[in-house]
């Protein structure tokens, strides 16, 4: 092979040679570009979800400053569901944070969801939320932690895998058989009665009711019989109307149990106007100040409660806990819940506010809520 020759072949190999180390070194950059992207992406949202699910909490943590937190009421317009969310107003003040009351003027299942959706895109640190149905809205709060917003059911749950914790008023097992003996002792144990419940999807409510139900089982209630279970779907003038037409269909009705503060008061308001009253004894789940004047003329005997304004502040100081890092929503974390003192978490991140109050002419005018 002449000199030309090899000087010729040479060159090729070399500029062959070039062109592989070229097409390796894009490879490699394309490669490198696109890695921290798709990590990025995929990556920090399985840290993110890894921290939230598995990280520890850090008790000492300092509080956001400027957390900013969405509530959503089962139903706008409910006296007791904007005293409660009234709550979640004074805890966000209190710590230096802004809470907005959005919702659905109706109770319906899947009212709430365009509420969660519009509390994603404003970027909410937190979505605060009684749930009117626990799987109806599961999906939007599940993309909602997603995008790291924490999730704080309270009042009625939702789904437990679609929020971090869960505030209570009191627990379930409690009220269900407090009402029971309410309604029991006033009937001396024997007799016909119903429940006016609210919503038939209401978790709470379905909640409260399967424990009386199994209640009325025990020996001790062997005379009491369940006829009824009727729905004013937390509708002033329909719970009337049910507590109307529960008097009409079963004569021989004793006692009626509305765990509800826009049932109790309006089968109250009916009671006392029906030939019925002092006959047919009626306990619930109501305000002090709007069954005070059935209580002062011998409608109604007694009926209980807890505050509710002090189950949207825990739910509030919660949820500054959760974005903050205080706690993840692990059983037995513990946090500080401003004013009403230190809490531990429960079993599937249940948060339970305290013990229900039993009101009666004796010390219904100490309470003014």
């Amino acid at each position: 092979m002449s000199s030309v020759s090899r000087r010729a072949l040479r060159a090729l190999l070399t500029a062959v040679g070039l062109v592989a180390v070229a097409a390796l070194l894009a490879a490699c950059g394309e490669t490198k570009d696109e890695q921290p992207a798709s990590s990025g992406s995929g990556n920090s949202s399985s840290s993110s979800s890894s921290s939230s699910d598995s990280g520890e909490a850090n008790p000492s943590a300092p509080i956001k400053q400027g957390l900013k937190t969405v509530s959503i009421p089962k139903q706008l317009g409910n006296p007791y569901e904007e005293f409660e969310h009234s709550g979640i107003d004074e805890a966000l003040k209190e710590l230096g944070g802004s809470n907005k009351i959005t919702g659905p003027t109706d109770a319906s299942a899947s009212s709430q969801i365009s509420f969660i959706n519009a509390a994603v895109q404003q970027k909410a640190d937190a979505i605060i939320i009684a749930g009117n149905d626990p799987g109806a809205v599961a999906p939007a709060l599940k993309q909602a932690a997603q995008r790291g917003i924490k999730v704080v059911g309270m009042d009625s749950d939702v789904a437990p895998d679609a929020r971090s914790v869960f505030v209570n008023q009191v627990t379930t097992q409690l009220v269900g058989e407090n009402q029971v003996e309410s309604i029991g002792k006033q009937i001396g144990y024997k007799g016909d009665i119903a429940i006016l419940s609210a919503t038939a999807n209401a978790t709470n409510q379905n909640a409260w009711i399967d424990v009386m139900k199994e209640t009325l089982k025990q020996d001790k209630y062997k005379d009491m019989k369940l006829v009824k279970v009727a729905y004013g779907d937390d509708d002033d003038q329909k719970s009337f109307q049910e507590m109307q037409g529960l008097i009409q269909a079963y004569p021989d009705l004793k006692g009626v149990i509305s765990p509800t503060t826009v049932g109790v008061a309006a089968a109250a308001r009916y009671l006392s106007k029906s030939p019925q009253k002092g006959k047919v004894k009626l306990t619930g789940l109501g305000f002090p100040n709007q069954m005070r004047k059935f209580v002062d003329d011998g409608t109604v005997d007694e009926f209980q409660l807890w505050v509710p304004k002090d189950v949207g502040y825990l739910a509030g100081q919660a949820a500054a806990a959760l974005v903050s890092g205080r706690i993840t929503g692990k059983e037995g974390e513990k946090f500080k819940a401003g004013r009403l003192g230190d809490y531990t978490i429960g079993k599937n991140g249940e948060i339970v506010l305290g013990p229900l109050t039993t009101f009666d002419k004796n010390n219904i005018d100490d309470f003014d809520f």
